[in-house]
């Protein structure tokens, strides 16, 4: 196992970190209807809202589900699957729900990943701030993205991650005997789902775990929907300043973590080496840990399917997939800009012009997934998006997938008595945050 020391942190109070999120619309409209965009003064890209879709991203879901996209968002997949929404700014981007046009654009190189384009979409001045201030590689198009991620597809390959599970299950169950040592209730979030991704990225990485406290107070305020941009700012900044002094640490110091051959490659800066950092720190734990909880949470409210994984463990592998593609906690979409006139849809969309993907609804599509709406740990629900699709898509998904598997089939099998230790109504969901969750989840058994 690879020992990290502690680096010096400079800390400010109370700043947290995030990453930008796109949003989400509901309307209603008439199939087949081809809205023409209207350029506004607005810059590249900016349209007048089309007159039968006056509704602003995101779309909250309202008193419905939690786990469910919002009903207007469902209801524009079924009837006007391509459709105009407005932005914070007052211009308009097209919204993409369904799986085959999601599928399309994101695997189509006329959609630009670039946030420094003229019109690009983003759903918060905020988010606007962490992609054009030092954008990391998965907001570039290739060639560059692609020289930049193949520095990293070594460390994230499915033979290389599946060797970890056996590090990963100790670290699991190390957080689990600590939960429950003479205890019998507990919030899953802080001392399992969270610590679990955590500990694994910063191990991978070569940070030190005992600094975790500064980096998710900062991921906090980049995921947020609410920070301001002069917030976004300092955390970005004290993130930044973090990863490049322990970059230096690491000529230093070296280790075999990622971090330390990202240096002795001799290819990146410092600055660069500390923005592939602080992408591969705030996506390792935020994601999954937000996934675990939310997943367990899932089967707590379907204890049939939660029983049929106890029953039968050889289940599990397949119903990660399945509540990947349930959940998909990217709940606000994936931001792309056209590059060249594109119809889509029966809709042409413009060069210049915004579209947001939305990966929960087109994860709900019944032509895909007949009764999406429906929970079920026997689907065969690897066709989801949950990760992306095409060449951006997130290049640390096997170690997700890993992840997912070993936090599910633990907590099954250790705590066959887990149960809420709250009525549900009480549980906060993060309707304000980048990557959907709840912010505490207190169980017993």
């Amino acid at each position: 196992m690879t020992t990290v020391e502690p680096i010096d942190v400079e800390d400010g109070a109370g700043t947290v970190e995030a990453v930008g999120a796109v949003g989400t619309l509901g309307t209603s409209g008439t199939t087949g209807a081809t809205p023409t965009p209207t350029p506004t003064a607005g810059g590249p890209g900016s349209t007048h809202l089309d007159s039968e879709s006056g509704l602003v991203v995101p779309v909250g879901r309202g008193d419905g589900c939690p786990f469910d996209p919002p009903a207007r968002v469902e209801r524009v997949r079924r009837e006007q699957p391509v459709v105009r929404a407005r932005l914070w700014d007052g211009s308009s981007c097209w919204l993409v729900t369904r799986h085959q046009d999601v599928r399309a654009v994101l695997g189509d190189p006329r959609f630009s990943a670039d946030a420094t384009r003229p019109g690009f979409p983003f759903l918060t001045a905020g988010g606007r701030e962490i992609v054009t201030n030092n954008p990391t590689f998965i907001r570039k198009d290739d060639p560059e993205h692609a020289r930049l991620r193949r520095m990293l597809t070594a460390d994230f390959m499915v033979k290389k991650v599946e060797a970890m599970r056996p590090e990963v299950q100790r670290i699991a169950d190390e957080l689990l005997d600590r939960m429950t040592d003479g205890r019998s209730a507990a919030d899953l979030v802080a001392e399992f789902a969270l610590p679990l991704p955590s500990l694994v990225i910063c191990l991978l990485l070569g940070v030190p775990y005992e600094d975790h406290e500064f980096f998710q107070r900062r991921s906090g305020i980049l995921l947020s929907l609410r920070s301001e941009p002069e917030d976004i700012r300092t955390a970005q900044q004290e993130l930044h300043a973090y990863l490049v002094r322990l970059a230096r640490s690491k000529r230093e110091r070296p280790d075999d973590a990622i971090v330390s051959r990202l240096v002795a490659r001799g290819e990146l800066d410092d600055d660069e080496i500390a923005s592939m950092g602080r992408l591969l720190l705030v996506a390792g734990h935020e994601t999954t840990a937000n996934m675990t909880a939310l997943s367990t949470l899932a089967l707590l409210r379907n204890p049939g399917q939660m029983a049929r994984l106890r029953n039968d463990p050889s289940l599990i592998k397949g119903a990660v997939e399945e509540l990947l593609r349930y959940l998909t906690i990217v709940h606000n979409g994936l931001p792309r800009l056209a590059t060249e006139d594109v119809t889509l849809g029966g809709v042409t969309i413009r060069a210049g012009e915004g579209v947001l993907c939305t990966l929960n609804s087109a994860n709900r599509d019944d032509e895909v997934f007949p009764d999406g709406d429906v929970l079920d740990v026997g689907r065969d629900a690897r066709r989801h998006v949950a990760f992306g699709f095409g060449v951006h898509q997130c290049l640390g998904q096997p170690l997700a997938r890993v992840e997912l598997q070993i936090a599910l089939e633990t907590l099954l099998r250790r705590l066959p008595d887990l149960r809420l230790d709250v009525p549900f109504e009480e549980i906060r969901f993060r309707h304000d945050m980048g990557v959907y969750g709840v912010y505490a989840l207190p169980v017993a058994w």
